[in-house]
C-alpha cells in the first residue's frame, strides 16, 4: 500500500501508467477523455523537466521561514532522521546512512559549533535493528558534539511521530528548538513540531534547488528533475494530510 501511494506521487511512474492506459483504451475513449489524457500527460512531462521541477522545489523550500527570522537563538537542537541505504553492522557504520541523514548531522553539528547547544537530540528509528538515530548521534559525537548533551529517540517512523515522541522525551526538551532537516521537508516538519507544542526555528540541512542550465537543456525531462518533483509533491501532499488530520484516521 505504501509503495502504491508513493508511486502515485511520481511523475514518471504516473506518466507511464497514464500512457499505458491511454494506449490500451484510446479507441474506446470519448473525445473529452482523450483531451484529458493528453493534457495530464503534458503536465506530468513538464514536471519531469528541470525548469518546472526546479521551480516547484524552490517554491516548496522557500515556504519555511529562514533562520534569520528566528529571533533569539534556541539552545536545543533536534535533528530528524532521513533514511538509510543499507542495514548497519553496528552503531558506528556511518556508511549505512543515506545522504539526507548525513547532511542533516553535518548541518546540526555546524549549528552546534556556532552556538553550543545544551541538548542535541536525534529522533527517528528506521527499518533495521539498530535505530538510525543512534548511528546519527554517534556520528555527531565523532564530529565533536559532547556525548553528555546528545539524546536519541528510537521509536518514531514518521515526521508526525518524530514530533510527538520528541515532545514525550524525559527529561523534556526545551519547547524552543532548532529543527534540522532537509529544506524540502522543513515546512511539513515545522507544522508537525508546532502541533506537538514546540516553537521550532528552521535550520535547513540542504537545498535541492539548482538553477537550470540554459535552453534547451532545462526543457528536456530527466530523472533528476523527476525525482525533485516527486520529493516536492510528497511533502506538499504529506503536509495537506497532516493539516486535514487524515494521518490520525484508521
Amino acid at each position: 500500500m505504501w509503495f502504491l501511494a508513493s508511486s502515485l506521487l511520481s511523475p514518471l511512474w504516473l506518466g507511464g501508467l497514464l500512457f499505458v492506459l491511454g494506449v490500451a483504451g484510446w479507441r474506446r475513449l470519448r473525445r473529452g477523455l482523450r483531451i484529458a489524457f493528453v493534457v495530464a500527460g503534458a503536465l506530468l512531462l513538464a514536471l519531469a523537466t528541470p525548469l518546472v521541477a526546479g521551480r516547484l522545489i524552490l517554491w516548496q523550500e522557500s515556504r519555511a521561514p529562514s533562520p534569520q527570522e528566528c529571533g533569539s537563538s534556541p539552545d536545543t537542537i533536534v535533528v530528524l532522521a532521513g533514511g538509510m541505504v543499507s542495514e548497519p553492522r553496528d552503531v558506528q557504520d556511518f556508511a549505512a546512512l543515506g545522504a539526507a541523514s548525513a547532511r542533516r548531522v553535518f548541518a546540526a553539528v555546524e549549528r552546534h559549533e556556532a552556538m553550543p547547544a545544551k541538548a542535541f537530540a536525534v529522533v527517528g528509528d528506521g527499518d533495521y535493528a539498530i535505530p538510525e538515530s543512534e548511528i546519527m548521534a554517534e556520528l555527531a559525537v565523532r564530529l565533536g558534539v559532547p556525548r553528555a548533551v546528545v539524546r536519541t529517540e528510537t521509536r518514531s517512523l514518521t515526521t508526525w511521530q518524530n514530533a510527538v515522541n520528541a515532545a514525550a522525551l524525559t527529561p523534556p526538551l526545551a519547547r524552543r528548538i532548532w529543527l534540522v532537516t532537509s529544506a524540502v521537508h522543513m515546512s511539513r516538519a515545522l507544522y508537525a513540531f508546532r502541533a506537538a507544542g514546540f516553537e521550532p526555528c528552521a535550520w535547513p540541512a540542504q537545498s535541492q534547488y539548482r538553477a537550470p542550465e540554459g535552453p534547451p537543456t532545462y526543457l528536456l525531462p530527466d530523472g533528476s528533475a523527476a525525482s525533485k518533483a516527486e520529493d516536492a509533491i510528497h511533502e506538499i501532499v504529506g503536509e495537506i494530510v497532516y493539516r486535514l488530520g487524515l494521518h490520525e484516521s484508521g
